[in-house]
């Protein structure tokens, strides 16, 4: 059975009854929209990289790994979809999982960007040790301090970070750590300071235990 790659339609005639295009218009259309999604959907996952550097989310990168496997099926659908076309087999069903999968991108972007430019909450601080940095190379040549986590799961945390704060800090280093609770409730890295330097928020010193001095007895 063949399919209008242009509206869908079953077994159309030349031209299309629905869309009045030809088989060749309709598979030059098609393509070209296949493009242009595709297209968008790219240059999303670009727009999440800054969000994330200026308001970098604690689990920053799970969520890299999570618009990778996204990203990895959307390209995979783009290419069965251009497949299918080529055998005149139906589109559909997959076209609506590819058009419902090209704002997530986006979607994480703002939701990132507004979930941190909203958020006025004073962050919560941690104190952790540094266990090891690194860094990786390309574009935006992304910088990670892997330090002990302070949550109940008890394993490291990977803090983004400036270069700044990456040449700054070694293992071994006890920091600071602090974490605003986010205005959708997806907590970021506000800072990381050296612990007890000017900038780190002040405690309040705990008293010590003052020391009794044997009582003086005179002779007489």
């Amino acid at each position: 059975m063949r399919y209008c790659l242009n509206c869908g339609a079953e077994s159309p005639s030349e031209p299309c009854d629905l869309c009045g295009f030809t088989e060749q218009l309709a598979a030059l259309a098609f393509r070209r929209r296949l493009v242009y999604i595709t297209a968008i959907f790219l240059l999303g996952t670009v727009a999440f990289l800054p969000a994330t550097q200026v308001y970098p989310p604690l689990d920053l990168d799970s969520m890299l790994v999570f618009l990778g496997v996204v990203a990895a099926v959307t390209l995979g659908l783009a290419i069965v979809l251009d497949l299918r076309a080529r055998r005149s087999q139906p589109l559909e069903a997959l076209r609506r999982i590819f058009r419902g999968l090209l704002p997530l991108p986006w979607v994480l972007s703002a939701l990132l960007f507004a979930n941190g430019w909203l958020d006025h909450a004073p962050p919560d601080v941690a104190v952790a040790r540094v266990v090891s940095k690194f860094t990786m190379p390309g574009f935006v040549r992304p910088h990670r301090l892997i330090v002990r986590s302070w949550r109940a799961n008890g394993r490291l945390e990977r803090l983004a970070v400036d270069e700044d704060d990456y040449a700054r800090f070694r293992p071994g280093d006890v920091v600071e750590v602090r974490v605003a609770p986010g205005e959708v409730g997806i907590p970021w890295v506000y800072s990381v300071l050296r612990h007890g330097s000017p900038g780190a928020p002040q405690r309040a010193a705990v008293p010590l235990p003052q020391r009794r001095e044997p009582p003086v007895i005179s002779a007489r």
